[in-house]
């Protein structure tokens, strides 16, 4: 398996990674948010090629993660992760650890401070996040604390805090 950037041929096959991995069984017809939250962010102003990763094993894409430009207290130092989508045929077999390890690589090599990401409390802490509050940055609503975790990279400092702020695509979720 190849984790490598996201490039313009991959974005069919991104949007069907996302398709498949957030369907819902019980509404077959229905388009996963996360699918159409990819394209709506690549159309924004937070929208960081460096930061759209790609799973690739055998010529195929089978996973994909994003992190976009956020504002802690409306200053650009911090990223929002998500979403991060796999085959589900691929799911549970390293492809997500993969391309977490390597957007959070990528995003400290750059000099990024601060990761942020909504997801499971007993998940994240594997990869280093930890509830966003316990460094002061506080999350949008409607979102609660026990969510919204952060992953503090070597750039972070303790004087970054204040609201949380995704780019403007997840406003309309």
């Amino acid at each position: 398996m190849l984790i490598r950037r996201e490039t313009p041929a991959d974005t069919d096959a991104i949007r069907a990674v996302h398709l498949a991995a957030f369907a819902d069984p019980a509404k077959p017809d229905a388009v996963p948010v996360e699918a159409g939250l990819v394209d709506a962010l690549r159309a924004d102003d937070g929208w960081l090629p460096a930061f759209s990763l790609v799973a690739v094993d055998g010529g195929q894409v089978v996973g994909h993660v994003v992190a976009t430009r956020a504002r802690v207290a409306g200053e650009p130092v911090a990223l929002g992760l998500g979403p991060l989508g796999v085959l589900p045929d691929r799911q549970r077999r390293g492809v997500g650890c993969a391309l977490m390890h390597a957007v959070l690589g990528a995003a400290d090599a750059r000099d990024e401070p601060l990761v942020v990401l909504l997801g499971h409390p007993d998940y994240y802490p594997r990869f280093g996040f930890r509830p966003a509050v316990d460094l002061g940055v506080t999350p949008p609503q409607p979102w609660g604390p026990q969510y919204f975790m952060a992953r503090p990279l070597t750039a972070w400092q303790p004087s970054i805090r204040g609201g949380f702020t995704y780019a403007r695509p997840f406003d309309e979720l």
